[in-house]
């Protein structure tokens, strides 16, 4: 049997919305590249009997390892440490080694302001994180609060980490390389996995496709397969014992040999860096209405994309198209601004202007209003210039609400960027 965990995610912040877990999904992660299965991750506020209920909970499913995230802070409804304590029936203390350390940290954080803290002020602030069980290990602080792990004594072990994701991140190897984490974990099962990609699929498309494949593929129980569909792709992991890895293989075949071309990454690797690579020596510009500025930005998220992105163009106003990027009145006026003779012209005006290598653009009707019986919302017009003068358009009716067209719009977007860069101008 595989070694079983439990996230807790802590803080009212998160519980009510208004701050989006970051620590949940990222530490799952971080547990399967371990090869320790995900039992649950639990959200509650900073509340010690919400927290001791989720610890228990988590315990009665006989999960091996707990890891929380949050509650570390010097404030009062910073109670993590404690509650863990209580779960786990040890009284507190205050770590004489630790609370020099983190005094340490504060001075010399005070230094690099320029200013003298007042350590007197704050001691209480300081012994509070210095605070833990008895017996517990403590992992040096990323921070100023640290992390602590408490061995199992008829419990989980318990892995306390701070809140902000920064720290949590940073403090993860060490974390894991305590000596009650590893025993927790010890006799994990060794996992293997592969991510495909699929564009042009829809997940309902994909579930027939592997029930069909259910029946054909020795050893296609072993698999553990999961199907998400979101910003108009398809993404399907498969996480395997290396014994099955034959199965997968056979999979991955199958789905290959039915999509073809739709499947445009079979090693993980998004759109986002594909096209990157490909823009490996050249240039690329947008011209974008609709998703006002989301293409470049998407285009930009990755480090090293002032290499190959040229610059952009947000042009919302038909008179900025006409003004900046030379489409024709008359193209307007004629097939209105969402459409595809005005998308080309807008990519060929965004290529000639940067002298980029390639341009993409898109216009259409992100909603709520606008749309017409013959150009609904959703409408969006794509159009690629390329350096030999060659141009082209597609146009695409994409779900969901104003938010959801505008993002799926940038999928499309690179997409086609893909297929032109390697030479399917189809």
């Amino acid at each position: 049997m595989s070694v079983r965990a439990g996230i807790v995610v802590t803080g009212t912040e998160v519980l009510t919305g208004r701050v989006a877990d970051e620590n949940g999904p990222w530490l799952a992660d971080r547990l399967l590249d371990l090869g320790v299965e995900l039992a649950h991750i639990t959200i509650c506020g900073d509340r010690p009997d919400d927290l001791l209920a989720q610890l228990h909970f988590l315990a009665d499913t006989h999960v091996d390892l707990i890891i929380t995230s949050g509650g570390l802070g010097p404030t009062a409804d910073d109670l993590t440490v404690a509650t863990v304590a209580q779960f786990c029936g040890r009284e507190l203390m205050v770590d004489p080694d630790l609370h020099a350390r983190i005094t340490a940290i504060i001075r010399a954080w005070a230094t690099r302001r320029g200013s003298d803290p007042d350590v007197d002020a704050i001691s209480d602030a300081i012994g509070k994180q210095a605070t833990i069980p008895v017996g517990a290990e403590w992992v040096a602080p990323t921070g100023t609060a640290p992390g602590v792990v408490v061995a199992g004594d008829g419990t989980p072990t318990v892995l306390v980490l701070p809140g902000p994701p920064r720290e949590l991140q940073a403090m993860w190897p060490a974390a894991v390389a305590t000596t009650a984490v590893r025993r927790a974990i010890t006799g994990h099962a060794e996992y293997r996995q592969q991510t495909l990609r699929m564009y042009g699929v829809v997940e309902a498309e994909l579930a027939e496709s592997l029930r069909a494949a259910e029946h054909d593929v020795d050893g296609f129980d072993a698999l553990e397969i999961t199907t998400c569909q979101r910003r108009g792709e398809v993404e399907m992991v498969t996480r395997f014992e290396p014994s099955s890895a034959a199965a997968n293989d056979a999979v991955v075949a199958l789905l290959t040999d039915q999509y073809t071309d739709r499947i445009f990454s079979t090693d993980g690797a998004t759109v986002d860096h594909q096209v990157a690579a490909l823009l490996a020596g050249k240039q690329v510009a947008t011209a974008e209405s609709c998703t006002a500025g989301l293409v470049a930005a998407r285009l930009t998220d990755l480090a090293g994309s002032s290499a190959y992105v040229a610059g952009g163009v947000v042009a919302y106003a038909d008179e900025v198209k006409v003004r900046l990027l030379g489409v024709d009145p008359a193209l307007i006026a004629t097939h209105g601004a969402v459409s595809e003779p005005v998308a080309e012209a807008m990519a060929r005006g965004a290529r000639e202007r940067f002298d980029a290598d390639i341009a993409v653009s898109t216009s259409g009707i992100a909603g709520p209003g606008g749309g017409t019986r013959d150009k609904p919302v959703g409408t969006v017009c794509f159009g690629i210039a390329l350096a030999d003068g060659t141009t082209r358009a597609v146009t695409r009716r994409i779900p969901g609400d104003r938010a959801d067209v505008r993002d799926r719009s940038t999928t499309v977007a690179l997409h086609l960027l893909r297929r032109a860069l390697l030479g399917n101008r189809g």
